[in-house]
C-alpha cells in the first residue's frame, strides 16, 4: 500500500513539473464576432474571407478587414529551482539524513508475526480464583 501511495505521489509531482514548465499557443480566427476555428499546435484555418491587397489600384481608402486574427501565449515558469539542499550546512545535512533513516525504519514490520511463548505450556489451573476471592467483573 505504502509503494503504490508513493508512486502515486511521484507522478502526480512529476505531472505537476511538466504543466508549470510547459508552454502553448492558442490561435483564433474570428470572421467579424463569430470565432471561426481555434487551434492550439497549428496555425488557425482562414475562413477564405479575407482581402486581398490590389496593387493595382491606386485608390488610397483603405477598407478595414472583416476577419481577425488572435493570439494567446501561455508562457510556462522558465527557471526551476533545483535543490535547496545546497545551501545547509554539513552539520545541517548530516542531522537531517539521520531524522529520515530513522523515522523510515521506525515504520518498518516483522516479515511474520513472532508469538514468544508459543513453544510454553499453559500454567495448570488448580483452582478458581475469582470464586475464592469473591472478586467479580460486572
Amino acid at each position: 500500500m505504502k509503494t503504490v501511495l508513493q508512486n502515486i505521489a511521484t507522478c502526480l509531482m512529476a505531472l505537476v513539473v511538466l504543466f508549470s514548465t510547459m508552454s502553448f499557443t492558442i490561435d483564433m480566427h474570428y470572421c467579424g464576432n463569430k470565432l471561426v476555428d481555434v487551434a492550439l499546435l497549428k496555425p488557425a484555418k482562414n475562413c477564405g474571407m479575407d482581402m486581398q491587397n490590389d496593387a493595382s489600384s491606386s485608390n488610397t481608402l483603405t477598407k478595414s478587414h472583416c476577419c481577425t486574427d488572435e493570439h494567446l501565449v501561455v508562457e510556462g515558469q522558465k527557471e526551476l529551482k533545483v535543490s535547496s539542499f545546497d545551501k545547509l550546512t554539513f552539520h545541517q545535512q548530516v542531522i537531517l539524513v539521520s531524522y529520515v533513516f530513522s523515522s523510515i525504519n521506525l515504520f518498518e514490520g516483522l516479515e511474520e508475526n513472532v508469538i514468544p511463548f508459543k513453544d510454553y505450556a499453559p500454567p495448570l489451573l488448580v483452582s478458581e480464583i475469582h470464586l475464592e476471592n469473591e472478586t467479580f467483573l460486572i
